[in-house]
């Protein structure tokens, strides 16, 4: 230690290590190589070489080339695909899932060979083997000659939609003011931009007869007494309207509209379709049958005429029967589904035009995302009238079967039409079994044309629905009612029909075996049990499938004073 301490004393030092290459200045280089001449002097650099090494030496000096780094990959990025052609790259094809497309045109024209050398069968003959198995079917209806008690004060409601969307509102009022021991005022027809017809009770319904057969049961009245409406001053408007949600419980009427009702011996409803729930107990349930089964029957002027249309059909039958379709095709069906169909541009502008007319703003809100493929795989679109025949076809009905089409004005009836009565030669419409004379007083009037088709397609032989809605779920219910629970329903797979429909590679067989198979399964739809929370207008409610107490009686709510 001590002559190392002596040498630092002294000044001197032990030689420092050789400056690093990279730290070196550029003089050092240059004085290298003029005295020892073996080191070759650089290159001179370009321009653009020059700027890189400033940039690059900055950005080392600065320590900041991790911001600029993804920059410089971008700009790389850029750089060669601005070289590379796009035609040498690979592309990702992207095909649709199976059944959201609608192909039907290409299938049937690949198929009408094979189909119509197929006419050896006839459904009409064979089909519906399964009787119902479950005893005696006995609806759920059971005439009353009780004297009613005093009345707790008037009901008036206002019944919106369409034919059978008001039917369930007058249903549901019979209920709900025999429930409360209320005077019912013969409903109200609310006038709907969409369905257009300002028809009223008496035009559609028989009033004396629906008055009449629930006389032991409900008090009904065609209006309010008129010293009733001189306490609001001769004015609906004043009278206190319950705005009820839908569903709704009895309890809650015996809660909130009854002690109203005693108050005020007048109270308004509106709107009040589907203002009642299905899970009531079974007294309710048994008003609401008694009410559509029953007491609900046509106008004389629609019955008539529908009573000519079910002979005319039944004559030009080979065997007096024959099959009801319920074609959803109109204008609004189509525009409502949001569907695409094959009709192109056109199509498109004609639907988004229908839609803004009927539900203004209701498809364009911000956010709303429609999927037209998404929902044909759902069975959400209609069914179009080669689709049907299709379908018909394949479940082994011949070309010779007469066929009742119930529906409006078909969307490009002249396009779409041609296929089916190519299928079914024999097809009939109210338009084409009666006169101009004869349709000339329900023309303009959608509610008493949607109760001819009811009419007819009640009678029919087989029933087919190609839409969900209030019109197939009544007649299913009312068939079963009349046919002691066995309802003759064809109630297609839709999910399934898009699959098949889609499928470029199946041929006749391979599709009638699928379709045979789907009709087999309706062929057992009339014997299923009913659930607490199935449509009563759906399932009768027959003794021996009803799973309410017939026993229970309900507490009757407070009378007046």
């Amino acid at each position: 230690m001590q002559p190392k301490f002596n040498r630092l004393l002294s000044g001197s030092s032990t030689p420092s290590p050789p400056t690093s290459p990279r730290r070196s200045s550029p003089r050092v280089h240059r004085r290298t190589a003029k005295l020892g001449g073996a080191v070759r002097p650089p290159p001179p650099r370009s321009l653009v070489q020059r700027v890189a090494g400033a940039v690059l030496s900055l950005l080392l000096r600065r320590q900041a080339v991790f911001l600029f780094a993804p920059l410089i990959y971008v700009g790389m990025m850029i750089f060669c695909v601005g070289t590379i052609s796009l035609e040498s790259m690979p592309r990702i094809i992207s095909r649709p899932a199976p059944g959201s497309v609608y192909r039907s045109p290409q299938l049937y024209r690949r198929l009408k060979a094979d189909m119509d050398a197929d006419n050896s069968t006839d459904a009409l003959a064979t089909i519906w083997k399964h009787s119902y198995k479950g005893g005696s079917w006995r609806p759920c209806i059971n005439m009353s000659t009780n004297e009613l008690p005093e009345s707790n004060g008037y009901i008036y409601i206002e019944a919106n939609g369409g034919l059978n969307q008001q039917r369930t509102s007058i249903c549901n009022a019979v209920a709900v003011a025999g429930f409360l021991n209320a005077t019912l005022v013969i409903p109200n027809f609310h006038y709907h931009s969409i369905w257009r017809d300002p028809s009223k009770f008496r035009d559609i319904y028989n009033e004396e007869y629906f008055i009449h057969s629930l006389k032991n049961d409900v008090r009904i009245v065609d209006k309010v007494p008129e010293f009733i409406m001189e306490r609001f001053g001769h004015n609906m408007s004043n009278v206190f309207n319950f705005k009820i949600k839908a569903w709704s419980s009895v309890e809650f009427y015996t809660n909130f509209v009854l002690p109203k009702l005693i108050e005020e011996k007048l109270v308004r409803i509106s709107p009040f379709a589907n203002r009642l729930s299905f899970d009531v107990p079974y007294p309710v349930q048994r008003l609401r049958c008694l009410a559509n089964f029953e007491a609900l029957q046509f106008s004389n002027p629609i019955s008539t005429l529908a009573d000519k249309l079910i002979s005319r059909m039944r004559e030009k039958s080979a065997n007096g029967k024959y099959v009801a379709v319920h074609l959803r095709f109109e204008e609004d069906m189509v525009a409502f589904s949001c569907c695409i169909f094959d009709g192109g541009e056109e199509e498109r502008e004609e639907m988004n035009a229908a839609r803004e007319r009927g539900w203004r703003g209701k498809f364009t809100k911000r956010g709303r995302v429609i999927r037209p493929g998404a929902i044909r795989l759902n069975g959400k679109c209609p069914l179009t009238p080669l689709e049907v025949g299709l379908m018909l076809r394949g479940m082994g009905f011949s070309n010779n079967t007469a066929i009742y089409l119930a529906s409006g004005r078909i969307y490009r009836a002249e396009k779409t039409m041609g296929p089916l009565l190519e299928m079914f030669p024999f097809l009939q419409t109210k338009e084409s079994l009666a006169s101009a004379e004869e349709l000339l007083p329900f023309k303009n009037f959608s509610s008493r044309m949607a109760a001819i088709d009811y009419s007819v397609c009640l009678h029919s032989e087989v029933f087919v629905t190609t839409q969900g809605g209030n019109f197939p779920q009544f007649l299913i219910g009312h068939r079963r009612y009349l046919y002691a629970g066995h309802s003759k329903t064809i109630k297609p797979d839709k999910r399934k029909l898009a699959l098949l429909f889609d499928n470029k590679n199946i041929g006749w067989k391979a599709l009638k075996r699928q379709l045979l198979s789907m009709r087999m399964h309706s062929d057992s739809k009339g014997i299923e049990i009913k659930r607490p929370n199935d449509s009563i207008y759906s399932y009768p409610c027959p003794d021996c499938m009803c799973r309410y107490n017939k026993t229970e009686a309900l507490r009757p709510p407070p009378q007046s004073r």
